[in-house]
């Protein structure tokens, strides 16, 4: 830990020094909840979001708070180890055109649905998972666009890996956005004390609301878990069409928006965490730099005054339209090229998931030793974005 800020109801603690002045409101407005429990934990990777900082963690009683969560219910980030040693560049531009052909990314979806026997169960009982079924049928398995990436990476431990980070897709926003004004709606109708203009709408636990709440993010939570395993099995048999057979572990899998119970300081709380990873004590993870630095799978210290938790990656430095205003395109090409990385940087336009737009990811690193230890370290080989 860096430094507590002890100025509001709440102390606020910090695993970095530097954090722009909107985010540090951001993080004020958090530790004035009246049902914030014990202290706000800000991650070093955390800059602005909404209404919250992307990489915070706020513990709440008697309340889910769905923008506490995001948008994108469920999105995390999902590794695998291979047994391979080696992989040369022509092979590694066959796998990516192979597996271009089978996970959409951006915005496409497949044309038709895929398994469903892949999808979560019990659909049928929620609002508005009920309504989305049969597009999320097409959105299983894609890749989505923004920060979301599929990458090759090179181990410390001597093995190829493949990690992925994606979400619950529309579904996950479709849901968001309906309980989130749901919440607003509701707490005018309160006079809740919690303002509009802070983004931080409520259902108390109790309500009908806060229960289907619950009820359609876990199933989106579920739905980001086959979306990435879909892509990580699309991903091996491209590299099995290319390499021959081969060996692999277990996939570790890791959402990092969410809200879920836990035990912490005597209390069962519901533990909020957006943009940030659960570290409980020997809890495998993964922590990506960007496209252009090492990612690294680390396991959790359990430490509990971050409630368990850790960094989800590097975290930006710049908003993606200062990105593409005050980055230089051939700059980060070359610093990807110097590197051998088959990237995703071709125009002005992808600037904004370029190396340059993230914080330093060894700081990062730096920062959080005491949530977590580095099992093995990943330099990136090839990327796809969306």
């Amino acid at each position: 830990m860096k430094q507590v800020v002890n100025t509001e109801r709440l102390p606020i603690k910090m695993w970095l020094n530097d954090m722009e002045p909107q985010a540090v409101a951001q993080a004020r407005n958090l530790a004035n909840l009246p049902f914030a429990y014990k202290h706000i934990a800000i991650m070093p990777d955390s800059h602005v979001g909404y209404g919250m900082p992307i990489g915070s963690i706020l513990a709440t009683s008697g309340v889910v708070v769905p923008n506490a969560v995001g948008v994108d219910i469920g999105c995390g980030m999902v590794a695998q180890k291979t047994y391979l040693k080696e992989i040369s560049t022509e092979e590694l531009k066959k796998v990516l055109g192979i597996a271009r052909q089978t996970i959409p990314v951006g915005f496409d979806h497949h044309k038709e649905a895929q398994d469903e026997a892949l999808m979560p169960e019990n659909h049928e009982e929620l609002n508005i998972v009920k309504n989305q079924y049969n597009s999320a049928l097409k959105q299983l398995g894609t890749l989505g666009g923004g920060n979301h990436f599929i990458e090759i990476q090179r181990g410390s431990d001597g093995y190829i890996w493949i990690m992925i980070h994606s979400g619950s897709r529309n579904l996950g926003y479709k849901v968001a956005n309906h309980y989130n004004r749901l919440a607003q709606r509701l707490n005018e109708r309160w006079f809740s004390v919690v303002e509009k203009n802070k983004e931080l709408a409520f259902l108390p636990i109790e309500t009908q609301e806060a229960h289907d709440y619950m009820n359609e993010m876990n199933y989106c939570i579920a739905f980001g878990v086959a979306n990435r395993k879909l892509m990580m099995q699309r991903m091996m048999e491209a590299m099995h069409e290319v390499k021959g057979d081969f060996e692999v572990d277990e996939i570790i899998n890791k959402p990092h928006n969410f809200a879920a119970w836990e035990h912490h300081f005597g209390k069962n709380v519901l533990v909020h965490r957006k943009g940030a990873t659960r570290a409980f004590d020997g809890e495998l993870g993964m922590i990506p730099g960007s496209q252009g630095t090492k990612s690294y799978i680390v396991k959790g210290k359990g430490n509990p005054e971050s409630f368990m938790s850790c960094s989800h990656g590097a975290g930006r430095k710049l908003g993606r339209k200062q990105a593409k205003r005050e980055l230089n395109l051939e700059e980060e090409i070359n610093l990807l090229e110097e590197q051998n990385i088959l990237h995703a940087i071709r125009h002005k336009s992808d600037l904004e998931e370029a190396a340059g737009a993230y914080k330093d990811i060894f700081e990062v690193m730096n920062n959080q030793k005491d949530l977590v230890d580095i099992v093995v370290e990943l330099q990136p080989l090839a990327v796809i974005k969306g």
